[in-house]
Formats: C-alpha cells, structure tokens, sequence
C-alpha cells in the first residue's frame, strides 16, 4: 500500500557513527563524566531537599534532573558501542570511568531510598487522615446481638487528595 518513509522525530539526536577515532572515545568519557557529575549534584541536592521536608524545592530540580538522565543514557548508549576501542586504547580511563559510575549508582540508591521513605511517610499520613475521617462517619450502631454494625457503603466517604503541592 502506500508507506511512507519513517521520519526521525526532530526532537530525537542524530545517530552518531559507529567507527571513531580514540580523541572521540576520549571525549565522549568526559562528556559522560561531566553529566555524570552534574546529575549526581542534582540528585544530592535532591536528596538534602527531601531529607529536610522541601519536598516543592526538590520537586523543582525535575526538569533539570530529567534533561542530565536523557543526555546520561546517550552518552551511555554511544560509550557502549565504543567499549571495545576504548579498553584497547585507553584502559586506564576506562577504569576511572567504571569507578565514577559506581559512585554514581550508590548516590542514586540514597537518593532512590530516601524519596521511598518520603513516599511511604506521606502515604501513611494519607491512610491515618483517611482512617479518621471514616471513623468520624461511621455511626455508632449496634446489632440485636450487640455487635458493633459494620458501615455500609453510604456511610463511607472518600477523601479527595490534591497531588499537586
């Protein structure tokens, strides 16, 4: 039938090439260290904000967080398909690139951590603030056998909760 060509939205990057010269290995290792450390002061400055309870403050890095992660994983993307160049060239900077990346993935565990214990804290006020507003709703009733009647649907009332802060 009719088809058309497929069009690389003009958003995507350019497809770099697969053959480079070692200066090009070199200088994607410190491009990928550059935005390696620049995210990684972004997810600890993060982490201090949501540590502190400024839960809008770190919300407000998000953009600036998700702009260093797309150019992380290219740059990742491309040093992988350099991998082998890059250990025969210059496998000490290969090395120091492993070491950076590991620091790098324990930052991001704090960081992945403390944001699930802010997530489970809030959750948890939710549930307690929801659990005393159906028990304020709940009449007090009792059977003919002098159980406590449990609540019908009428009686129970859903809280709305705003995500935005």
């Amino acid at each position: 039938m009719n088809q058309r060509p497929q069009q690389r939205p003009a958003s995507a990057p350019a497809a770099r090439p697969a053959t480079s010269t070692p200066p090009d290995v070199a200088r994607l290792a410190n491009e990928l260290t550059e935005v390696m450390s620049g995210l990684l002061a972004v997810v600890e400055q993060e982490t201090e904000f949501v540590r502190a309870g400024k839960i809008r403050e770190g919300m407000r890095l998000e953009a600036q967080k998700s702009e260093l992660s797309r150019r992380y994983m290219l740059a990742v993307e491309h040093l992988k398909s350099m991998q082998k160049m890059l250990a025969q060239t210059d496998p000490e900077l290969l090395a120091t690139l492993r070491r950076h990346h590991e620091t790098f993935r324990a930052m991001l565990q704090v960081n992945l951590t403390v944001l699930a214990t802010a997530h489970a804290v809030s959750e948890g006020i939710v549930r307690g603030v929801n659990a005393e507003v159906q028990r304020r709703n709940i009449p007090n009733t009792y059977t003919a056998n002098g159980q406590r009647a449990a609540p019908g649907p009428r009686n129970m009332t859903p809280i709305a909760v705003s995500r935005t802060l």
